[in-house]
């Protein structure tokens, strides 16, 4: 590409937002509901199994995302590089994601195997059309205020598709069960709907996006070469270690959620209503990070916002859970800060791929994104298996009255835990050395090279 890329249309920006909206799908369901789902709907009694499910297959998995982005990073097809992935996966992520809520009326241990197996397998097909997914955003446009733009577009859907998630299943669940009333089969009623919906969003993504950001022509395909270049990336190794401390606070601030409105509140209703404010505030917020990146550099925003975040889920701890009013207003200002936060850091991981072309001439943005996955995924894992070890160690019994070290330790998930988190993240982010003008310098360094040596941009 030898002049830089127009601005990048609305359409394509929201057919991008899209593919995080089915992704989240899922994505949401798993980090808000699935800990429940094993627990009081499967009924797996043995919490501390449910952990360790929850901890190790996201973790085994993960591995495979690097590989995924070197493989992406390699595909050559008139479709580009990492929109096959998302044409070749869209069906088998929905199927897979359905068959995960079927529910088979196995024994207890069959049950579990049936739950090993199942998202294992949904695992690996989200990996294989997430990551790639991420990719694409740094090779749709060279421009970092483009990209910023297209990752507000991108987390706004992501958590409209949150939303969706967060508010309706709650109540599908129960519409959906049928005169039975099971809940097992109003959670795979209601995954039905959502699956269909992934596949559909997946394959208008596909359809509505192009890939215009090629490797240098000269570049060669060694993957030792690859890994080299990533590990001497400055910036991107402290979004890295950012990026697991965030998911980790995600992993177990979300899942903790139904535990606390069920136990500690005790109206396991209400948390759909909770959740809709706080992802309107979070959408609100998302879609602010033009107005506030006028007036602050990415970095001090990241800082800022993850700080104010962990300071407001720190307050649920002292708050009285009976105290609807505060502990709606904590949420909504803990959400909204927290908006601009992803649409900022994935901006931040793009400028990080440029960071290492300039530096040394090897563009990797497959890889800087799979690895960028892998440590998130690492991270919201562990965050989800704290849930089921640390449910076991309070004691907690799945439908039941529960004892005041239980209800303390439900508490304790859905407050101080996911802060200690988040301050940590922000602390990382101090670290974090590209500033604007640097980046912008980068911007104008590698538009010559391609000025120099043009190439054919992907169609």
């Amino acid at each position: 590409m030898s002049t830089p890329t127009p601005q990048l249309s609305f359409r394509e920006k929201l057919a991008y937002g899209l593919g995080d909206t089915a992704s989240n799908f899922f994505f949401q369901t798993f980090n808000i509901f699935l800990a429940y789902y094993y627990t009081d709907v499967v009924a797996i009694k043995n919490t501390v199994a449910v952990g360790t499910l929850l901890g190790t297959m996201p973790i085994l998995v993960a591995a495979l995302n690097p590989v995924i982005g070197v493989l992406a990073d390699r595909t050559s097809s008139r479709w580009g590089k990492f929109r096959p992935w998302i044409l070749w996966g869209a069906v088998p992520y929905g199927m897979l994601g359905f068959m995960m809520f079927l529910n088979p009326d196995f024994t207890p241990d069959g049950k579990l195997t049936y739950a090993y197996i199942t998202y294992t397998l949904m695992l690996i097909a989200y990996a294989a059309i997430n990551t790639p997914y991420s990719a694409l955003m740094g090779v749709m446009s060279t421009s970092s205020e483009d990209r910023t733009s297209l990752s507000a577009y991108r987390f706004s859907c992501a958590f409209t598709g949150a939303l969706l998630i967060g508010w309706l299943v709650p109540w599908l669940k129960d519409f959906l069960a049928g005169v039975s009333g099971s809940p097992a089969a109003g959670f795979r009623n209601t995954m039905a709907i959502f699956s269909v919906l992934s596949v559909v969003m997946f394959l208008y993504t596909f359809l509505n996006t192009r890939e215009r950001v090629l490797p240098p022509a000269n570049q060669d395909s060694s993957l030792g070469q690859d890994l080299r270049v990533l590990f001497r990336n400055g910036p991107w190794l402290v979004l890295f270690f950012a990026g697991f401390l965030t998911l980790a606070n995600t992993g177990l601030r979300s899942g903790s959620g139904i535990y606390y409105f069920k136990y500690v509140i005790g109206h396991e209703a209400w948390l759909g209503n909770f959740n809709l404010f706080g992802f309107l505030a979070f959408i609100i917020g998302a879609l602010s990070t033009k107005v506030f990146t006028r007036y602050a550099s990415r970095r001090k925003l990241m800082i800022g916002c993850t700080l104010l975040n962990a300071g407001a889920m720190a307050a649920f701890y002292f708050v009285d859970p009976q105290n609807l009013p505060l502990l709606y207003a904590l949420n909504i200002f803990a959400s909204f800060v927290a908006g601009p936060t992803p649409a900022i850091v994935w901006s931040m991981y793009a400028d990080t791929a440029d960071y290492g072309e300039w530096k040394h001439n090897r563009r990797t943005t497959g890889l800087v994104f799979s690895a960028t996955v892998f440590i998130q995924k690492v991270g919201l894992a562990i965050g989800s298996a704290m849930i089921g070890w640390l449910l076991a160690y309070y004691g907690y019994i799945a439908n039941a009255a529960q004892t005041p070290r239980s209800i303390h330790g439900i508490t304790l998930l859905f407050s101080l835990l996911p802060a200690a988190f988040a301050l940590l993240s922000g602390f990382a982010i101090f670290f974090y050395p590209l500033d604007e003008p640097q980046v912008k310098q980068m911007e104008s360094e590698l538009a010559a090279r391609k000025a120099a040596a043009p190439s054919t941009a992907a169609s």
